[in-house]
């Protein structure tokens, strides 16, 4: 079962969401053609040591090396930060999380590095509708399978697919908690939706066929078929009055 926070808790979780959104933002600023991926880690670390008591929730996360994954085009998530050197019309998928007082958040943005092609405009445009459509169904007495069915739905409606293998999940006193949050699933079906509870909702969606393979690091997820990914992600929180979106 999934754990139900107070809303002390998710007041706490709130403050270090607005520092995820602020970052997410600020590193619109630094994703640009020619910096390479390590780049961008540094950037996080470099603003996330200004807020007192927060760090990174990765870091060392299941023996993770970094503070946060960069996934550039056909690399799905968990990529590494490294030399890997961003071009020109790249897509580039970062996931960060933080820990602040004991509790986690989570979210992920895709950037369009500078002239990218309408695929890529349409796949990463789709996908963070997608983040929404999945969204609108956190409400007590839902269930974690109708935000599956809104993703799946409008992504395969798009011509898109969605990752099977990795999936959303719960969140709060650890980074990753039950229930799992697929992006696909079935209306009705899965765990019910009550106030307290935090998910993080995370459609990854690619242009091609949604198998993928893991690279020898371990832990860069890519399509199989080296067709584009995108991935978007929110820490939400399930209230008597609906959603709240902590990392927006």
């Amino acid at each position: 079962m999934s754990q139900k926070l107070s809303f002390e808790e998710l007041k706490i979780m709130r403050e270090a969401g607005k520092v995820i959104s602020y970052i997410l933002k600020k590193l619109k600023d630094i994703v640009k053609p020619g910096i390479n991926t390590k780049n961008i880690e540094d950037s996080f670390d470099r603003i996330i040591e200004k807020y007192k008591g927060m760090e990174p929730a990765f870091k060392g996360f299941r023996g993770f090396p970094a503070s946060l994954c960069v996934s550039v085009n056909e690399e799905v998530i968990h990529g590494i930060p490294g030399q890997r050197r961003v071009n020109n019309g790249d897509v580039v998928s970062v996931d960060l999380g933080i820990k602040y007082k004991g509790l986690f958040v989570d979210a992920a943005y895709t950037y369009l590095v500078g002239k990218v092609s309408g695929l890529a405009k349409n796949l990463v445009k789709t996908t963070w509708r997608a983040l929404y459509e999945g969204i609108k169904k956190v409400k007590p007495g839902s269930f974690v399978g109708d935000i599956g069915f809104a993703i799946q739905n409008f992504v395969e409606r798009k011509g898109y697919s969605v990752i099977r293998k990795f999936v959303g999940h719960g969140i709060g006193k650890e980074l990753h908690l039950p229930p799992e949050v697929p992006n696909f699933g079935k209306n009705g079906e899965g765990e019910p939706i009550v106030e307290g509870m935090v998910l993080a909702i995370e459609p990854m969606v690619v242009a091609g066929s949604s198998e993928v393979e893991i690279l020898s690091d371990g832990w860069t997820v890519k399509t199989k078929d080296n067709s584009l990914s995108a991935h978007f992600e929110h820490t939400v929180a399930v209230t008597k009055k609906g959603v709240w979106i902590l990392t927006a």
